[in-house]
């Protein structure tokens, strides 16, 4: 059985969920959502001892991408968007947007290495994941499911749902996303969101106000 590393940081003004994700057994690791403080992530990478290969972002929005840059040249490792999220004007017109709210900038987020698709399954070592299409909070927005958890990025929060007013947001398309790719989930799946703490499917599918709201409109 595969012993699964996983280390959590919240980095940056927005308070952004970063994961540290690998393999006990093979050593190698991958990066989720590097938004800020490269330092703390280098650290915490070193700290695990793994060999970093891939950097994946649930989304293009700079609190997601912003250290992208540093952690890459650091690690050496291959920098992987879904295919939507890789359009460049997306990435480059999300890092002003979000860096003007909070009154800074950032650095320019390097184009992507690998673009990722809805149903593949990346691996990690001897860790498999699969890749789920979830837009609605942005065109390009992906979950990562394996293993009896899911990394959900900015679509799925405890109690909560990613803000749809931003450019390329749709609230029917994120509910839509949430009901057909991650509700479908065991109720066990531990969910690691974008922001926030970690919650369950389970608890989701019970408690969760916009997911109850959207069922009963559905009928």
């Amino acid at each position: 059985m595969q012993e699964l590393i996983l280390k959590i940081l919240t980095v940056g003004p927005f308070m952004s969920n970063c994961y540290v994700v690998g393999s006990e057994t093979s050593g190698e690791g991958m990066i989720i959502d590097p938004g800020a403080e490269p330092d703390a992530i280098l650290n915490t990478v070193r700290e695990t001892g793994l060999n970093i290969k891939l950097i994946v972002a649930t989304h293009s929005h700079i609190d997601h991408v912003g250290a992208v840059k540093q952690v890459k040249e650091k690690t050496g490792a291959a920098f992987a968007l879904h295919e939507t999220a890789g359009q460049s004007w997306i990435v480059e017109g999300m890092s002003r947007v979000l860096g003007g709210m909070m009154g800074g900038s950032f650095e320019k987020t390097p184009p992507p290495d690998r673009f990722l698709k809805d149903g593949e399954m990346i691996k990690i070592g001897d860790l498999q994941f699969t890749i789920l299409h979830v837009p609605g909070h942005s065109p390009g927005g992906i979950a990562l499911a394996g293993h009896g958890i899911v990394f959900t990025g900015d679509s799925l929060f405890q109690f909560s749902i990613g803000r749809t007013d931003l450019p390329g947001g749709d609230y029917v398309q994120l509910m839509t996303s949430i009901s057909t790719k991650l509700m479908v989930l065991p109720d066990e799946t531990i969910v690691y969101s974008g922001h926030g703490p970690n919650t369950t499917i389970g608890t989701q599918r019970k408690g969760n106000p916009f997911l109850r709201e959207w069922a009963a409109r559905k009928g």
